[in-house]
């Protein structure tokens, strides 16, 4: 892949989202999608957000994937300087939890969108570029088929020894089923009321 030309840009606001945005190259590389990384602030930085974003389409990008927290603009930056779609991934701050992210990247205005994933959704991100680059290339639109059949086949987890099996056929199919051991405890006497119910409340109990 590293020899491929990119076909997803991501670009984000610092550094520090660099261990979040791990997730969304690591699930590029999965499926198989070439992508370049850009660190750029709208703030900090917005004559270098511009020239990135402005030329990306020329250089092949399809689809573009912007990180930023706090005042995350970055995302709504960059869909203003391109035609290229925009999937924004608003990152978990520690004064609001990410909300403030999450807001600032989905009140874009009219004729501007920037499609949102959640916050720290960075394998989201991943994915839904490559649905969109599957919408015109079969190549991709594959891997995502291919990703949603693995989806469909149940995953054998490791059950303890103690926990016994047991299946059933219920329309055709086979169920796994896992009988849990019951924990015998002791049951100690209950002691009962004048009135002869256990339940009954004291009030109950002191009326003539």
């Amino acid at each position: 892949m590293a020899d491929q030309k990119p076909v997803v840009g991501i670009i984000m606001g610092s550094k520090s989202d660099l261990g979040v945005m791990e997730g969304c190259t690591a699930e590029l590389e999965a499926l198989g999608v070439p992508y370049e990384l850009v660190i750029a602030s709208a703030h900090r930085t917005p004559a270098k957000v511009h020239e990135w974003a402005s030329t990306a389409a020329d250089r092949g990008i399809k689809v573009i994937i912007a990180a930023a927290g706090k005042a995350a603009h970055l995302g709504g930056v960059v869909a203003a300087f391109t035609p290229l779609p925009v999937i924004g991934v608003p990152m978990k701050t520690s004064d609001l939890g990410g909300m403030d992210s999450l807001l600032s990247m989905v009140q874009m205005p009219s004729g501007v969108p920037v499609a949102c994933v959640a916050i720290n959704g960075a394998k989201n991100a991943a994915i839904y570029a490559t649905q969109i680059l599957g919408a015109c290339d079969p190549e991709y639109r594959k891997v995502i088929e291919k990703m949603k059949q693995e989806m469909l086949t149940p995953r054998r987890s490791a059950v303890s020894p103690q926990y016994k099996e047991s299946h059933v056929r219920l329309s055709g199919k086979t169920i796994q089923l896992l009988r849990f051991p019951i924990r015998r405890s002791r049951v100690l006497p209950m002691r009962h009321s004048r009135v002869g119910h256990p339940l009954l409340s004291s009030r109950a109990r002191r009326a003539p």
